[in-house]
C-alpha cells in the first residue's frame, strides 16, 4: 500500500475509528444506493409570476394529487381527494375556511391527521429514515417519526396511533400538526429543483421568489440573462440599472422597486414629470395588465420615456468604452437627423414616431445632462446598498451558474454560440478568443469577479461583461443579432423590429449537433439530455417542446403571462423521477384565492418524454456515484483494518 493511501485512509480512520464503525456506515451506504432516486423538478423563465410559481411547488405539478390517489383510490370521493389537496397546498388557509363551518372539529382533526400521515408516509417511502427525520419539524420531530414508522412488533398497533393522534387533538396542536404534515408533503414530493433560469422581470414578484428560494431545501439556478442583468444592476452597472428600471416601467412593475426592495424612484419621477411635461409619451405604452388610475399612468409613461433615453446614453457610453465588443452599429442616438425626425438605419430612412428628444445634444447625445448624471449616481448607491438586492444577488452567486451538469442532463438557459454549419462560434472576449464550454466557462468567471474581484479594473470588466451578456449576439444567454429595444419604441416598420436567432436554433433537430454539444460538456451521447429554456415554445401552434427525439428539451412554456397568447399554455415542469422523464404542461393559474375558497388546481397535462425499464436508484445519480467511491474508500479502510496496516482506535469508557 502506497504512502499517500495509507495517509488518506489514517485521515478516514479519524472518522470511522473502528472496524464496528466503518463497516456500519458502509452499510448504510449501501441501503441508500439502492433507494429509489428522489424526484427532481425542472422549471425556466418564471418571469416573476409568483402565485403561479408557488402553486406549482406546492402541488409538486400534479404530484401531490398523484400520491392521493395512489393511497386512497376509489375509497375517497373526488371532492375530498381535491379538498385533502387543497388543504396540503394551503394548511393554514384552508383550515380556518373549514373551521369556520364544522360542527365537530375535533372528528374533521382526527380523519384529517390519519389521511395526512398516510400521505406522509408514501411521500417518504423513498427515503431513509435519517433523511425523513433531517426534514421533520423540530417541534413535531419525534411524533412524526412514530406516526409515519410502521412497528411490525406491536400487536395494537391501531390502538397506539390513534392515541398519539387524541392526544395531539387534546393538547390543542392539532391544527399546527396538520401545518407540519402539508409542509412535509410538500417537502419530500420534490427532492431537488432546478431554475433553468430568468426568475426577474415582467412578472411582479421576484422578489418574492427569492425570498421562496432562500429556504427552500435543494436548489440550483442557471442563469438566464434576465438574472445576470439585475446582477449587473445590483453591481452597479448603469447600463443595467436602467434596463432593470424600464423593464420595470413597461410592464406596471416600478412598485417591485420601490416597495419590494426600496429603492428610490422620486428623483427619475420628478425629473421626468419636469422634462416631459406636455409630452404625451404614447411609445411608451405598458405592456401586461395594470390597474393604474390616470394619474399613475401618466407618471409611469414619463417615467419609462425618461429611464429609456438615459438607457439609450448609458449603452452608448458602454460601446464607446469597450470597441472590443463590435457594438457600434447599435448606437443609434448619432444616426437620428433631429431636425427631420427620421433615423437613418443600414442605409435606409425612417419616420420617428416620437421626435421630442430634449435632453439630447446632438452633437454629442450619448452624454447625459447634469440632471440624469445626479439621478444615475443615486441609483447606482441604491442598487449597491440595498440589503436585501445584495442577499438575493449573493444567493444566486452561491447557487447558480451559466450551466450545470447534472444527473447526466445538461442545463443551460439560452444556448451554445453555433456557426452556420453547426460548429462551436469563437468569440472574443478582452483579447482572447473562447468557444462552446469554454466561453460559458469564462463568461461565468467574470460574472463573478463583477461582484468579487480585488483588482478594480477586472472587477469594472467583470461588470460591463454583464451588460454584455444579457444583449450581445454571442452571448449564450440571449442568442440574437440585435436587441431592437430602439426599433420597438419609434419605428412602425416590422422589419427593423426582426431579431435574428443564432444557427443553435436552426440545429434543434440535428442530431449530430447536439451528441457534439453534449460531448463539449463531458456527457455521452446516448441517455443524456439537454434541458433548456429562453424561447418560449408555442404549443397552440403544434410546436414540441421535445426536439430530437427527446434529446432536447426546451422547457419555456410561457410562465410569464405576457407569453402565454403565443405559447397557448402556462408553462412546463419537466419531472425527472426513477421512472424516467416526465413533461407537465400547466394551464392558467386563476389566483391563490380561488384556490383556496373554489379548491381550484393547476390542471397539468403529462407526457412521458423517457421511460426506463429498471426504476433508476440513487447508485445511478451524481450523489449516488459518489457514495459508491466512499465505500470503496471505507472498504479499503476495512481491508487496512484487518491487514493490521492501520490499527483500531478505542476509547476508553
Amino acid at each position: 500500500m502506497k504512502n499517500l493511501e495509507v495517509r488518506y485512509l489514517e485521515r478516514l480512520a479519524e472518522l470511522y475509528p473502528t472496524i464496528a464503525a466503518a463497516s456500519t456506515e458502509v452499510i448504510n451506504l449501501e441501503a441508500i444506493v439502492n433507494l429509489p432516486k428522489g424526484t427532481e423538478h425542472f422549471l425556466t423563465d418564471i418571469h416573476g409570476e409568483y402565485e403561479a410559481f408557488s402553486h406549482v411547488l406546492k402541488n409538486g405539478s400534479g404530484a401531490v394529487k398523484r400520491k392521493i390517489d395512489d393511497v386512497f383510490g376509489n375509497t375517497l370521493s373526488r371532492q375530498d381527494k381535491q379538498s385533502l389537496a387543497t388543504l396540503i397546498y394551503y394548511p393554514r388557509e384552508k383550515m380556518s375556511r373549514i373551521l369556520q363551518t364544522e360542527t365537530n372539529p375535533d372528528d374533521w382533526y382526527k380523519i384529517t391527521l390519519y389521511r395526512l400521515i398516510e400521505v406522509s408516509r408514501r411521500a417518504a417511502s423513498k427515503y431513509t429514515r435519517s433523511k425523513v427525520r433531517k426534514a421533520l419539524p423540530k417541534e413535531f420531530a419525534y411524533v412524526m417519526e412514530e406516526l409515519l414508522t410502521e412497528k411490525a412488533d406491536l400487536t395494537d398497533k391501531e390502538s397506539y396511533y390513534d392515541a398519539i393522534v387524541q392526544t395531539i387533538i387534546r393538547v390543542g396542536r392539532a391544527k399546527q400538526f396538520i401545518i407540519a404534515l402539508s409542509e412535509l408533503i410538500q417537502r419530500l414530493i420534490v427532492d431537488h429543483l432546478h431554475i433553468v433560469g430568468d426568475i426577474y422581470d415582467r412578472g411582479p414578484g421576484p422578489h418574492i421568489i427569492m425570498d421562496k428560494l432562500m429556504t427552500y431545501h435543494s436548489v440550483d439556478i442557471q442563469w438566464g440573462n434576465h438574472d445576470v442583468l439585475w446582477m449587473g444592476a445590483a453591481a452597479g452597472q448603469a447600463g443595467c440599472i436602467a434596463n432593470v428600471i424600464r423593464i420595470c416601467a413597461r410592464y406596471g412593475n416600478l412598485d417591485l422597486l420601490e416597495d419590494g426592495y426600496g429603492i428610490n424612484m422620486l428623483p427619475l419621477a420628478t425629473f421626468a414629470l419636469n422634462t416631459y411635461a406636455d409630452d404625451p409619451c404614447t411609445c411608451f405604452q405598458l405592456k401586461g395588465g395594470n390597474t393604474y388610475d390616470a394619474s399613475e399612468m401618466e407618471i409611469n409613461l414619463k417615467m419609462h420615456k425618461a429611464i429609456s433615453i438615459i438607457q439609450f446614453k448609458a449603452e452608448g457610453q458602454i460601446i464607446k468604452r469597450h470597441p472590443e465588443f463590435c457594438l457600434d452599429r447599435r448606437n443609434l442616438l448619432h444616426r437620428i437627423d433631429y431636425e427631420k425626425g427620421t433615423i437613418e438605419l443600414e442605409g435606409i430612412e425612417y419616420p420617428l414616431l416620437d421626435t421630442n428628444f430634449p435632453t439630447i445634444d446632438p452633437k454629442d447625445p450619448y452624454t447625459f445632462t447634469d440632471q440624469e448624471a445626479d439621478i444615475m449616481e443615486r441609483l447606482e448607491r441604491a442598487f449597491t446598498n440595498c440589503d436585501k438586492l445584495q442577499q438575493h444577488m449573493k444567493f444566486l452567486l452561491a447557487k447558480g451558474s451559466l450551466y450545470k451538469v447534472y444527473n447526466n442532463n445538461l442545463l443551460y438557459h439560452g444556448c451554445v454560440p453555433l456557426n452556420e454549419d453547426g460548429t462551436f462560434k469563437e468569440v472574443e472576449i478582452y483579447g482572447k478568443k473562447y468557444k462552446g464550454k469554454a466561453l460559458y466557462d469564462i463568461l461565468d468567471n467574470y460574472v463573478r469577479k463583477g461582484f468579487v474581484a480585488m483588482d478594480r479594473e477586472e472587477r469594472e470588466r467583470g461588470r460591463d461583461l454583464m451588460w454584455y451578456i444579457w444583449l450581445h449576439e454571442n452571448s449564450p444567454l440571449f442568442g440574437k443579432d440585435k436587441m431592437a429595444t430602439f426599433e420597438r419604441y419609434f419605428l412602425t416598420e416590422k422589419e427593423t423590429h426582426k431579431e435574428t436567432k443564432n444557427p443553435y436554433y436552426h440545429f434543434l433537430e440535428n442530431e449530430e449537433v447536439m451528441d457534439r454539444i453534449l460531448a463539449e460538456f463531458g456527457l455521452a451521447k446516448e441517455g443524456a439530455h439537454i434541458i433548456n429554456g429562453h424561447v418560449p415554445v408555442k404549443s397552440k401552434d403544434g410546436e414540441s417542446p421535445i426536439k430530437c427525439g427527446g434529446k432536447l428539451l426546451v422547457i419555456d412554456g410561457g410562465f410569464s403571462k405576457a407569453y402565454q397568447k403565443e405559447t397557448g399554455i402556462a408553462g412546463y415542469t419537466l419531472i425527472y423521477n426513477s421512472y424516467g422523464l416526465i413533461l407537465a404542461a400547466h394551464d392558467p393559474f386563476e389566483s391563490t384565492e380561488a384556490a383556496i375558497e373554489n379548491e381550484s388546481d393547476i390542471h397539468s397535462d403529462s407526457k412521458m418524454v423517457k421511460w426506463v425499464p429498471e426504476r433508476k436508484c440513487v447508485g445511478d445519480t451524481d450523489i449516488g456515484r459518489e457514495l459508491k467511491e466512499k465505500i470503496k474508500d471505507l472498504e479499503k479502510l476495512l481491508e487496512a483494518y484487518y491487514t493490521g496496516t492501520i490499527a483500531e482506535k478505542f476509547t476508553v469508557q
